[in-house]
């Protein structure tokens, strides 16, 4: 009697000394984010975003918060993520996220970054850098139980614990983007039962998910000898011991897959309340750890799992660019957590659709709005333009160059996350007659200063000289505060630094836009975007499309009415007739640069940043512009199309609300030409 009675006491008071150490698991400040100034705006704003985290609009409903809050006009954010543990009730999980609310900025005090994990039940983590979708594994910290194991079971007790965390990590894993959380027990020598359970952030990939909790399983080194313990890390956490301290029934149901659940019962496999009979009769506990074994078994799956990664993006992306998307896998997304975020890609959620791929509006679940290309799956040509979009926009960071939030390279599926521009594409203003009398001259004069910063950075000012190749109404987007914003970089060329032209075969573009030299001759440089630039120019002070100007009851080519117009000393006649206000010099000027920038010599043609000059300073004199491209012999009809013609075939691409023609290059090498709407 006495032996059962010491049996029942270590019993109950081996969960009480697991707790005390495990109350408070751990904070971490980190110093190198920088500080904050105590009752400053960015901490009245933080506590603002910490105090919004826990509630349903910032949920998922399992378990999971994630938020961030733009501090006034500034391009600065707090970014802040929740996670409780998986069989933690809702009521528990709130509870646990307001108390650490409060508790982790007062063990961090002023610090702009940090992350702490409580009572087992949550962590809770802020920045002001973004770190959704982002797989980390530092800090961390460690935890253990203070009781020590016999060595007599140590190799039976290793090798069934090291089936078990193998186990319910695959099966975390591959929970999907609501929950990323499993638990199981097995059976260990002297009728010891182990418990264990494994969670990531379900806003990271399986396969990141896997790899953090590879990771966290080799820490247990720090922990030999030891009962029991667990690994926090940012992404990932993995906890076990010999009692059930996890709650099966708590476990909210998933819609779909089927609810997680633990391993079938099988010869080395008990159930929980078989578990816990058998611990109420035992008078010692004991386990150990070989740290060896286990980490020589965890880094051969690590390595395993890395060499199948490399071989699957070998076979989408050639290998001397596999380094650098590796480097963007930071900005990596969840299909699901897309799929989710568009609806399934429903047709309401559907802005447009291209060549080769759609594009859809999405909200992720901190209610952020987002515009999804996707490629088209039986696309050929989708991995080029993919590979090409994410290694040069993920570079570019300038406020008139559409932002890459991230992208998704799984299985088939290639998807570019973009920010969600409202106002739609310049072509769905300036060519509507009735949206184009919103635009009055000032509006428009920022529009195309917009357009000539964004080229400038791209030409001069970004780390490589990029070509646009495909500058067009329809690739400026416009933002609530009707900035343009350059997007879709699928047929952009990258230059060294000290490169200024190249030549293809590979022709492709859209008619009315392209450089004569380039539809012809396959040349480009930045004067080929100069040339697009001016086209652009023009379509913007008169509100028409270049390949079908209307002017009275005939229809014209832009460029050759443009032209006739300044011989006639008739520039006027260009202007919009909604443009009621407005400095008359200024438009007057803007066509004449406008001029300037499609003349068929490419030496003649002025640069973006002598543009910028000339459309900053009147002390600047503007040369009178030679004539345009294809205007020879005072051949100035409408049929301008017959001089763009070469060897390739003409294709329209575009829904109904938009047909622009566009050249197709030969059928072994297509290219990406995509009209996107809305954002």
């Amino acid at each position: 009697m006495p032996a059962m009675d010491s049996s029942r006491f270590l019993f109950c008071l081996f969960p009480i000394l697991f707790l005390i150490i495990n109350q408070a698991l751990g904070q971490v400040c980190i110093n190198e984010k920088g500080n904050y100034t105590t009752n400053s705006t960015y901490q009245t704003n933080l506590n603002r975003l910490l105090s919004s985290l826990p509630s349903d609009e910032n949920g998922n409903g399992y378990g999971f918060y994630n938020a961030s809050y733009r501090l006034n006009s500034s391009n600065e954010h707090i970014y802040a993520i929740g996670l409780c543990r998986g069989d933690v009730k809702a009521e528990g999980c709130l509870s646990c996220l307001n108390k650490s609310r409060y508790a982790l900025p007062q063990s961090c005090p002023n610090r702009k970054e940090a992350i702490g994990w409580y009572d087992d039940n949550c962590m809770l983590r802020y920045s002001n850098r973004s770190i959704y979708g982002v797989m980390e594994t530092e800090p961390s910290t460690t935890y253990y139980n203070i009781n020590n194991v016999s060595s007599s079971d140590l190799d039976g007790f290793n090798q069934e614990l090291r089936k078990l965390l193998e186990s319910i990590r695959s099966e975390a894993a591959a929970g999907g983007s609501l929950r990323k959380f499993a638990f199981g027990n097995t059976s260990a020598p002297s009728f010891q039962t182990i418990f264990a359970l494994a969670q990531c952030t379900p806003d990271i990939s399986e396969q990141l998910c896997s790899d953090c909790l590879v990771g966290a399983f080799a820490d247990i080194s720090s922990i030999y000898g030891k009962v029991g313990g667990g690994v926090n890390k940012p992404s990932c956490k993995f906890r076990f011991d010999l009692y059930p301290f996890y709650d099966p029934t708590s476990v909210k149901q998933l819609p779909s897959p089927p609810p997680i659940h633990s391993p079938p019962p099988s010869t080395n496999t008990t159930n929980t309340s078989q578990g816990s009979k058998s611990s109420k009769s035992r008078t010692v506990i004991v386990v150990s750890i070989i740290a060896s074994l286990l980490l020589a078994m965890f880094m051969g799956i690590c390595l395993r799992v890395r060499k199948a990664k490399k071989k699957l993006q070998s076979n989408l992306i050639p290998d001397e660019d596999v380094d650098e998307i590796g480097s963007a896998e930071s900005l990596q997304f969840n299909f699901d957590t897309i799929r989710i975020a568009t609806d399934d890609f429903s047709e309401a959620n559907k802005l447009g659709q291209g060549g080769f791929g759609s594009v859809y509006k999405g909200r992720l679940y901190n209610g952020q709005e987002i515009a999804v290309k996707r490629l088209s799956v039986n696309s050929g040509q989708g991995d080029l333009e993919f590979k090409n979009e994410v290694l040069l926009v993920a570079k570019l960071q300038h406020r008139n160059l559409v932002r890459l939030l991230g992208f998704c390279l799984e299985g088939v599926e290639r998807l570019l996350i973009y920010e969600f521009v409202p106002n739609a594409s310049l072509d769905h203003i300036i060519f509507d007659p009735i949206k184009r009398a919103q635009l009055d001259w000032d509006r428009r004069y920022k529009i195309i200063v917009g357009i000539t910063r964004g080229l400038i950075y791209l030409h001069e000012d970004s780390r490589l000289r990029i070509i646009h190749r495909d500058l067009k109404a329809s690739n400026i987007l416009i933002d609530e505060e009707m900035t343009p914003k350059i997007s879709d970089f699928g047929m952009a060329k990258l230059f060294g630094v000290d490169q200024t032209q190249g030549n293809t075969s590979r022709i492709v573009g859209t008619y009315g836009y392209m450089a004569p030299e380039y539809a012809m001759h396959g040349h480009f440089s930045v004067k080929s975007d100069v040339y697009s630039f001016g086209v652009l120019v023009l379509e913007i002070v008169s509100g028409q499309k270049n390949n079908s100007f209307h002017h009275g009851e005939n229809v014209e080519d832009l460029l050759s009415y443009a032209w006739k117009c300044w011989r006639e000393e008739t520039a006027s006649n260009l202007i919009d007739p909604a443009l009621t206000n407005g400095s008359r010099n200024e438009i007057m000027r803007c066509i004449h640069i406008g001029l300037l920038c499609v003349q068929e010599n490419i030496a003649d043609r002025p640069t973006m940043n002598a543009i910028v000059l000339m459309l900053n300073s009147y002390s600047v004199t503007l040369p009178v512009p030679s004539q345009p491209a294809f205007l020879r012999d005072g051949n100035v009809g409408s049929d301008m199309t017959l001089g763009w013609k070469n060897s390739s075939e003409v294709i329209t691409t575009g829904s109904d609300r938009s047909k622009s023609s566009s050249v197709k290059a030969p059928e072994h090498e297509v290219s990406l030409i995509t009209e996107v709407y809305p954002r």
